[in-house]
């Protein structure tokens, strides 16, 4: 599991000082490629390689409001790693006090550049689920 510290921001809130909902997805992107950098997989790798990945299906449940000045965890753990795509258990929790913001699953298919569902390469594979 990776996990990383994001400050909220201004401009990351409504009127209210409120995180707007749409804002939580962008962290959980962050903490995914955080998590595929620690594996050595950049973006750039997999486009080096012709290939590139996007968000399949996404499902996601707000449990508490995150507010301006708040700093947060976001995490990705890899649950499952098929032929074509990569599932993700992902949480955001804040930091202060550790409650549960969000949780999500959030699966990923490899695509070639004509985004067609492509398999992982298996040297890839195994850097992921190391």
């Amino acid at each position: 599991m990776t996990a990383m510290e994001k400050r909220i921001y201004y401009h990351d809130t409504d009127a209210g000082g409120i995180v707007y909902y749409g804002q939580y997805l962008c962290y959980l992107e962050e903490a995914r490629t955080e998590f595929l950098e620690q594996k050595n997989l950049s973006v750039a790798l997999f486009k080096e390689r012709g290939l590139g990945y996007a968000v399949r299906e996404c499902h996601i449940t707000y449990k508490s409001p995150a507010r301006y000045g708040d700093t947060l965890i976001c995490s990705a753990k890899l649950k499952k790693a098929t032929a074509v795509q990569l599932v993700f258990e992902q949480t955001i929790h804040d930091k202060k006090d550790g409650h549960l913001i969000v949780e999500a699953e959030v699966s990923l298919v490899c695509l070639n550049m004509e985004f067609k569902p492509v398999a992982i390469p298996e040297d890839l594979k195994e850097k992921l689920t190391a």
